[in-house]
């Protein structure tokens, strides 16, 4: 007897009743019990959460996300918000030009839109920081349009599913494809986060909880024995190794560390940070003292600090003086600040790493 496949209708049924008792609870979510009473989600707070959840994982960003809409409310407040108050709001999450274009979109829509998001994906795509992923969330979770909503989560659960062999980013049209066909016109928003939630919570990348699965006896990907092998990935290249020197400068009386901003364009755009070298696969650590900012009796720490970011490894040796004085710099090139206010700084995480080494 030829198999048969169930409808999509039925699969998203299906997965809407499972959404409907299990749905996870989060800060940014109106779960499915206050839709079907009547409340509708704010624009805004999705948007924040998505970006936010950029390559960022969920628990991570709780924290940042109640920060921000407790400090900012609404996205005419965030617009109104001073540029550097929120990148010290968003510093530790990573991906700092996430924050940038978080920034110059509140603007944008604060002032073009008078704080209301456009509804449509092509309209979403056009602000600042919104890519396909992002624009498909926003239009179908805030505004219940009919979208291909397609995450990690997504592309897991939807490979198992149809058994799609096709290594990522190769397969990323074909899962696609089968999100789009699978999403429901009524509900496509809390559809979208049923697959979500399913991906997190059952369909986990290790020892998924197949028994608990509503899809378990459609899964193409279970019956073949190959659930856990999926979703297929193209072989990674070898990050490089760069290499560079950070200086950590103490005032001798107060304590204070000298900072200073990065230009506001490239790696870590506008964060604060402590002067530094270049850094780069072929730098010379024998020759550190060489990318000194000025002349001190620097002291070389022991060990590296490591970091990673998306394309490369980081180390960087890290050199400490005390200074007597005022900014040796100029008057324009940095500031003082006082060790028991640099949790308040906008530094990235490399450069508390940094800190941490020096002031151990």
């Amino acid at each position: 007897m030829a198999e048969t496949h169930p409808s999509p209708s039925l699969l998203s049924s299906s997965l809407l009743e499972w959404y409907d008792r299990h749905a996870r609870t989060l800060p940014w979510r109106v779960s499915p019990e206050n839709r079907r009473l009547g409340e509708v989600p704010d624009p805004y707070r999705i948007w924040l959460s998505e970006v936010m959840l950029q390559q960022t994982t969920v628990a991570a960003v709780k924290s940042y996300f109640e920060t921000f809409t407790s400090t900012w409310p609404t996205v005419k407040d965030l617009a109104a918000a001073n540029e550097e108050d929120v990148m010290k709001a968003w510093a530790g999450l990573g991906y700092y030009s996430r924050a940038r274009n978080l920034k110059k979109c509140a603007n944008l829509v604060a002032s073009e839109h008078d704080g209301r998001f456009p509804d449509a994906e092509d309209d979403l795509l056009k602000l600042p920081g919104i890519g396909p992923y992002t624009a498909a969330a926003i239009a179908t979770i805030a505004f219940d349009r009919h979208a291909a909503v397609v995450d990690g989560n997504v592309e897991r659960v939807l490979s198992r599913l149809k058994l799609i062999e096709t290594p990522l980013p190769a397969a990323k049209p074909e899962i696609k494809a089968v999100m789009a066909d699978l999403t429901p016109d009524a509900r496509p928003g809390d559809f979208a986060q049923a697959v979500m939630d399913l991906g997190a919570t059952i369909c986990t990348p290790k020892k998924p909880a197949c028994a608990l699965c509503p899809w378990r006896e459609e899964c193409e990907g279970h019956r073949a024995g190959l659930a856990e092998t999926l979703p297929r990935k193209a072989p990674k290249t070898k990050k490089p190794t760069r290499h560079g020197a950070a200086f950590v400068a103490i005032d001798a009386a107060s304590g204070a560390v000298f900072l200073r901003r990065r230009p506001p364009e490239g790696l870590l755009g506008g964060m604060t940070e402590v002067p530094g070298s270049v850094w780069s696969e072929d730098f010379d650590t024998d020759s550190s003292l060489s990318h000194a900012p000025f002349a001190a009796n620097w002291q070389k720490r022991v060990g590296e600090v490591k970091h990673t970011f998306t394309h490369f490894h980081l180390k960087l040796t890290v050199f400490r003086a005390e200074m007597s004085g005022n900014d040796p710099l100029g008057t324009d090139s940095g500031w003082w600040s006082a060790q028991d206010t640099l949790s308040e700084e906008a530094l990235p995480t490399v450069m508390r790493k940094v800190l941490s080494a020096a002031l151990d």
